[in-house]
């Protein structure tokens, strides 16, 4: 059995909205770890993960730490380096999709607005960590990768960012303010913008800019 903190902790990044992420590697089922509090993985699926180059590996490698081991060993360390990532466009697309997914509903309906908002940040981070792990712009797992992409960064503003963080939140945790109907506005009409950046990153992605090697 290993146990590791990975995540917003290990970055020094923690505020008041963080939580603490934990993994737990074990052999087989383990009735002392809750699947609430803990990420739970067979060494089978840890090193499936490895040799796919899956972008969770790539996570746990670069920001995980030990937390115990019953052998005294490492063993995310002990196995090396992830593969390398090759499905980054397959993995954009994919949350292009979740984004797409949410600005219709969000546009057809206000009953799910904050939901959806959630779903759109969600899709914004996730899309922008596999970009980061793609190219050549140093791998992030922030929940500001989407602002730290340089040129390549989401072209809104800092306070509508933050918008959308504030529903994942909300959504996920239960914390924080409601927004208010002209903050759920100022958030809905920075999706084109959204749509368009997102789609260009893809067309980058396809032509081969800033592919990893």
């Amino acid at each position: 059995m290993h146990i590791y903190a990975f995540g917003s902790v290990c970055r020094g990044e923690v505020d008041i909205s963080s939580d603490i992420d934990m993994l737990a590697v074990v052999s087989g089922y383990d009735s002392r770890f809750n699947p609430c509090d803990y990420s739970i993985y067979s060494y089978e699926r840890i090193h499936d993960l490895w040799k796919q180059g899956n972008p969770f590996a790539w996570h746990l490698f670069l920001e995980s730490k030990l937390i115990y081991s019953e052998d005294d060993i490492d063993h995310l360390k002990s196995i090396g380096e992830p593969g390398a990532y090759r499905a980054g466009i397959s993995d954009c697309e994919k949350f292009l999709e979740i984004f797409l997914s949410a600005k219709c509903s969000i546009e057809d309906s206000d009953l799910t607005e904050i939901f959806d908002l959630s779903s759109v940040f969600l899709a914004v981070r996730n899309f922008a960590t596999c970009y980061s792990l793609h190219s050549k712009i140093s791998p992030d797992f922030s929940r500001n990768s989407a602002r730290n992409l340089g040129a390549e960064s989401i072209p809104i503003g800092e306070p509508e960012y933050a918008l959308f963080e504030r529903a994942r939140v909300l959504c996920t945790r239960g914390l924080g303010e409601i927004l208010s109907r002209a903050e759920i506005d100022r958030a809905k009409d920075t999706l084109v913008e959204i749509d368009s950046w997102m789609i260009g990153i893809l067309k980058n992605m396809k032509n081969g800019v800033y592919e990893r090697v």
